[in-house]
């Protein structure tokens, strides 16, 4: 049987002050829908009430039946007749009522859900950087259908069964008030059990979540790289680590599972006890008197209505837990800071030249090591700039500044004279034309994923963007030509195809800075030859920045940037390096000497 930790008691400790702020949060989401909410708690009332009209009646038919002149065939009949009226309505009214919360509970996962992926695409990349895709994923799928799940099913069965223990305990007083003392013993008892386990179970649920989520994320990255691993022979490597982060989940599963069914029993024993010393207690005050055997059968009825609901809400206390916890981690990651908003007087970028610049500017990811060292450069409109340098010198790091995907920590960054932060980041991320390293392609056509450069692209200009960068080339040997479906990140095309159809978009942007990170790296050499005509024609005109270890692809660029350590070293064009006789010969060498 798993431990309960401490540390896990700790977080439930912890988290006890958040509990009423996620239902609260979970109730705006239902009070967007209030009319809807409105019918089902009219809807509830109404099937409760006339199901709870049964065991008075009952009653009233077994008074009729032992009466002492004989049985009152009459009243027997109607009694029967009410009670199969009244239960047919309740089950209609309990029918339209489970509808309707479906239908709600859909409505609000579907708000929930569009709100958590809007918040996602507004996360700064700095955070995006420090999480899991699978996480992520888990929270969108796992954790909200969690909350679905209890919306739908949980949360109903939890407020039918308030107003059924309160309609019940109202039926047992008129019956026998003396029995009902005797209940009433047995109800705290119940209570205590479902409060105590709760409290027990809630920090389960919650580290359950928390380890899927780390099964999903481990699972996504194997999978994407399931070829290195192959290569490679790490099979059995990555297999025990899955069935070490399998066995923490099942382990995680069990605990909650465990734990969470143990609350059933316990209080369905209490109940059998509490029906026990009422069933003697009824005999004993039939015997002198106090009560009718119409009473009794009343009041035993009554008396599973009212601990039925309480048992229910024991076996789905686990549920509710689980779903409190999934909750908390939605609404944990709605609360991540966005990106800081734009300035107050931030303008629309329109009508780029292009020219760059750096102004001693200063960044570390992590506030502690920095990446760029007081670095200074300018780029003027129309120019080539080629960043150079080995790993980790801080070459794609320029490019996530110049995005805005992070902001220095000294220092400007100035787009046609102006700092990049008086723009608004849309226009200025706008401005710009990438190709990266890491392809994307969408679930679509090769021809929508070439016209994703460009809004309204024509048939024409997506074909001449195809032509020169010699995507035409392999496009006519597809099945569908240009309708060729793209599936799965373009798992049908190669490694190279993708990276030419990523150029091709780019040569379809209108955009006039272009930004090409290591853009030819998964291109073969007689490829990069047949398209470099093309981009210099494409680049003609533009403000470009190459990042590149390919040194054959910055040989004409007006201004190479040799970065080291976060500094520009060196800069010149090809040539002036080279008669320099400084570190850009020396990688010049180390690639063709």
């Amino acid at each position: 049987m798993p431990a309960i930790s401490e540390s896990a008691m700790t977080g439930d400790r912890l988290a006890a002050g958040k509990r009423r702020e996620v239902v609260a949060r979970l109730a705006k989401y239902f009070f967007s829908y209030k009319w809807r909410v409105l019918t089902a708690f009219f809807l509830m009332l109404g099937s409760n009430a006339f199901a709870l009209i049964g065991p008075w009646l009952s009653g009233l038919a077994v008074d009729a039946i032992a009466l002492e002149g004989g049985v009152d065939f009459a009243a027997v009949s109607r009694c029967c007749a009410l009670m199969a009226v009244f239960y047919v309505v309740s089950s209609a009214f309990s029918y339209v009522l489970s509808v309707l919360m479906i239908r709600l509970s859909q409505n609000i996962v579907r708000s929930m859900r569009q709100d958590v992926f809007d918040k996602i695409l507004r996360l700064p990349v700095s955070l995006m950087d420090g999480m899991q895709a699978g996480d992520l994923i888990n929270r969108i799928s796992y954790d909200i259908d969690t909350v679905n799940a209890s919306l739908s099913n949980d949360i109903l069965q939890a407020a039918t069964s308030v107003v059924t223990v309160a309609g019940a305990f109202v039926g047992m007083a008129l019956a026998s008030p003396v029995m009902l003392c005797v209940l009433l013993v047995t109800v705290p008892v119940a209570v205590v059990i479902t409060v105590v386990r709760s409290r027990t179970v809630r920090p389960l649920f919650r580290k359950r979540s928390a380890k899927l989520a780390e099964l999903n994320g481990f699972s996504e990255e194997m999978l994407s790289g399931l070829k290195t691993i192959k290569a490679y022979g790490e099979e059995p490597t990555v297999i025990e680590k899955f069935c070490a982060k399998n066995t923490d989940a099942v382990d995680a599963y069990y605990a909650s599972d465990y734990y969470g069914s143990l609350i059933g029993p316990a209080v369905n024993f209490v109940n059998n006890l509490g029906m026990a010393l009422i069933s003697t207690a009824g005999a004993f005050l039939y015997l002198y008197g106090f009560v009718s055997p119409g009473g009794i059968s009343s009041f035993l009825l009554y008396s599973r209505r009212f601990s039925g609901p309480i048992n229910e809400y024991a076996n789905i206390m686990g549920e509710i837990q689980s779903a409190l916890a999934a909750a908390e981690r939605v609404f944990r990651l709605l609360d991540s800071p966005e990106e800081a908003a734009d300035a107050e007087n931030a303008a629309e970028l329109t009508d780029v030249r292009g020219a760059v610049a750096f102004e001693h500017v200063r960044f570390s990811y992590d506030g502690e090591t920095e990446v760029i060292r007081d670095l200074s450069f300018s780029v003027s409109p129309g120019q080539t700039a080629a960043i150079v340098g080995p790993t980790g010198a801080g070459k794609t790091t320029l490019v996530n500044l110049m995005m805005r995907f992070y902001d220095p920590q000294e220092g400007r960054i100035l787009l046609d004279g102006a700092p990049v932060g008086s723009y608004t980041r849309s226009s200025l991320r706008a401005a710009f034309t990438m190709v990266l390293q890491d392809t994307w392609l969408f679930e679509g056509t090769v021809f929508e994923n070439i016209a994703y450069g460009k809004e309204g692209a024509t048939r024409a200009e997506v074909e001449r963007a195809a032509r020169e960068a010699h995507v035409a080339d392999f496009v006519g040997m597809l099945p569908a030509g240009y309708d060729t479906p793209v599936t799965d990140g373009g798992v049908n095309l190669s490694k190279g195809q993708r990276q030419l159809i990523t150029i091709a978009r780019a040569m379809l942007s209108p955009a006039k800075p272009l930004i090409l990170d290591e853009a030819t790296s998964n291109v073969d050499t007689r490829t990069e030859l047949l398209i470099r005509d093309a981009m210099a024609r494409l680049m003609r005109g533009r403000t470009c920045f190459v990042i590149a270890h390919r040194l054959t692809t910055v040989r004409n660029a007006d201004l190479i940037l040799v970065v080291k350590d976060g500094d520009v070293i060196e800069r010149g064009t090809h040539g002036e390096l080279l008669a320099r006789g400084g570190f850009y010969k020396e990688i010049y060498a180390a690639q063709f000497e």
